[in-house]
């Protein structure tokens, strides 16, 4: 299925929710540290409900380790810079869905490595910074899925 990685994610409920949003939809988190929570924090806990056990999550201590352990053919950078929408593309079982910190998004020189196969953009109105984190992953997700005819789904 595809692969969410959040890079040094800051809100535990954020994270949370995506726990959720990756047992619902078989797809696997993984999380670069350092995370901005502890993975018992409650709000994390909290927003993930019962679906911790459900979820494939996987914490890595950079992100060299998380390419290491992913081996990824492509890498969708989702930034509000991006040069496509996230809707211009066709996606394969396997991407990897990047996602930066909620503060700042993902750094220049992520946002640059050579790993990266395109910088990808959810439409928002001007002058708005940005969509929450859980959400825009929701939303690229179920794009993903969905033009994949959300295999394994109950329909």
């Amino acid at each position: 299925m595809f692969r969410i990685l959040f890079y040094t994610p800051e809100i535990p409920g954020n994270t949370g929710n995506a726990i959720r949003l990756a047992a619902i939809t078989g797809a696997e988190l993984h999380l670069v540290e350092p995370l901005g929570f502890d993975l018992e924090d409650s709000k994390l806990r909290r927003a993930g409900l019962d679906y911790h056990d459900l979820a494939v999550l996987r914490v890595h201590p950079d992100l060299e380790s998380a390419w290491r352990a992913l081996e990824p053919e492509r890498v969708f950078a989702f930034t509000s810079d991006g040069e496509e929408s996230y809707t211009e593309l066709a996606y394969r079982e396997g991407d990897v869905l990047m996602f930066g910190p909620e503060s700042v998004g993902l750094p220049e020189q992520v946002k640059r490595l050579p790993q990266i196969t395109a910088r990808v953009r959810l439409p928002m109105l001007p002058g708005l910074r940005s969509l929450n984190l859980a959400n825009s992953a929701s939303i690229a997700v179920y794009e993903a899925w969905r033009q994949n005819g959300f295999r394994g789904a109950q329909h």
